[in-house]
């Protein structure tokens, strides 16, 4: 184990690893309930996706603690398999005949752009190109959008729309106070008042420094809900099959003639695109949060490496038959119950395996008790929030609409995006008008020119 992951170096042990990995899988195993009832509508079955959630997680996440060492979980993205949902629906509506083979194609063939990207470097450059204090902006927005993750999956946050009227597929309207109204979940609610009762009692063992305060959290909360009733043995048990059935997996179902025949260019660009900047942001967040950079070089190339396997990831969560496989930003869970090496992701990635024979008692944990702990992430992850130079404007302008645009557009890539413009036409404002001297590397520029002719070509939504 210490030759493998160089735990002593790390300044780690065993039970503080498997604690962490197990902390980890535990606030992000509702994408194995989840990410099937994501995916059904757009004609996948609910077996087939739940076979290649739970082995595209396993495999992958031991890949990443195996070969890089790193702390970080896989799994198919939230969001981005709504997007591969809602784009099969929305064409199917239109009459053009995309089925999910198609779909599956375009996500395969998105991530062997990424390991092109990855191989060439040019991924890597941007954790020398983007200044320090937008990598910190990330990584406090990533808490707040994963807190709004919490606090809308338990019902705390709720919302009332005045007078209800039918949106489109992909429409948006704008938020005005006649229309939507954001506010706290009713306390008769069983749902929140136990996210209460979880945030609360993580909140306790972590006050008290009780090692794997999050994971007991999740467990006492677990309990708790059983005691009070919430959870029903017999409806949740029914109907599940101890023993998968692998004949079910969609492998390699792929439709190359039919991608090319509808021409899906727009849609691989745009999970490239939000790939792209979600993983990115993910990876430095959680390397930042592990203390991973504090040697620049030394990080630069693990996070490279953690980019590699990224990049396999999805074209190879593509072949098992669900959308993007992604670096997960719950991983943050476990970085904050201690994990700094590779065996945190190991024993994430067997427990996801192992889920493929248990998931009757996987069924069993509450959303409760995983909102709770990922509200608390939120609060870890603000801590970066003081390395920001918010007396430095051309750094605290950038920085501040990173943060907010995360939660507020409930979308990590949107974030990084207007972080990034916003500081390249800053810092060369600056530098021109002689009240700076700001560094501005050259793929920011093209990064800028991309972001915004992504936003104004392919749509902002």
């Amino acid at each position: 184990m210490e030759r493998l992951f160089r735990l002593k170096e790390l300044g780690t042990n065993i039970r503080t690893e498997i604690m962490a990995g197990l902390t980890t899988f535990m606030t992000m195993a509702y994408i194995l309930a989840v990410n099937p009832l994501v995916l059904t509508p757009s004609g996948l079955s609910w077996d087939s996706v739940f076979l290649a959630t739970a082995l595209a997680a396993g495999i992958f996440t031991i890949c990443m603690g195996l070969f890089v060492n790193f702390p970080v979980a896989l799994a198919p993205g939230m969001g981005l398999n709504a997007y591969f949902a809602s784009t099969v629906i929305a064409s199917q509506a239109t009459g053009k005949p995309i089925d999910p083979a198609i779909g599956l194609t375009a996500v395969f063939v998105s991530g062997i752009i990424f390991i092109i990207l990855t191989v060439t470097q040019i991924r890597q450059m941007l954790i020398t190109a983007v200044p320090d204090s937008l990598k910190n902006a990330i990584t406090v927005g990533i808490g707040l959008f994963i807190t709004v993750i919490g606090l809308k999956g338990s019902g705390i946050m709720s919302i009332a729309v005045q007078p209800f009227n039918a949106i489109e597929q992909g429409a948006y309207t704008h938020v005005t106070s006649n229309e939507t109204i954001l506010g706290i979940g009713s306390l008769t609610d069983p749902t929140v008042v136990m996210t209460l009762v979880g945030l609360l009692l993580i909140a306790i063992l972590m006050v008290l420094n009780v090692p794997g305060a999050i994971l007991w959290g999740i467990l006492g909360t677990t309990v708790i809900a059983m005691l009070a009733g919430q959870v029903d043995f017999q409806a949740t048990l029914s109907g599940k099959s101890w023993v998968p059935d692998f004949s079910q997996l969609n492998f390699l179902h792929f439709d190359f003639q039919g991608m090319f025949e509808v021409g899906l260019i727009t849609v691989i660009l745009t999970f490239t695109f939000v790939e792209l900047f979600d993983s990115f942001g993910t990876l430095v967040g959680t390397a930042n949060r592990a203390g991973l950079m504090k040697d620049k070089e030394a990080g630069r190339k693990k996070v490279g490496k953690a980019m590699f396997v990224d990049a396999i990831a999805v074209s190879g969560g593509a072949a098992l038959g669900t959308s993007t496989v992604t670096a997960f930003v719950e991983s943050s869970a476990g970085v904050a119950q201690g994990g700094r090496s590779g065996l945190t992701a190991v024993t994430t990635g067997i427990c996801f395996l192992l889920s493929l024979f248990l998931s009757p008692i996987v069924a069993l944990i509450p959303a409760s008790a995983t909102n709770a702990a990922l509200i608390i992430v939120g609060v870890i992850m603000m801590q970066a929030v003081k390395e920001i130079e918010w007396a430095d404007l051309v750094y605290a302008i950038p920085s501040f609409l990173t943060i907010t645009f995360m939660p507020f557009t409930y979308n990590i890539a949107n974030g990084i995006s207007f972080g990034i413009v916003t500081f390249v036409v800053l810092a060369a404002l600056a530098n021109l008008s002689g009240k700076g001297k700001y560094k501005i590397h050259w793929l920011m520029w093209i990064l800028a020119v991309l972001i915004l002719a992504r936003y104004i070509f392919m749509g902002g939504e």
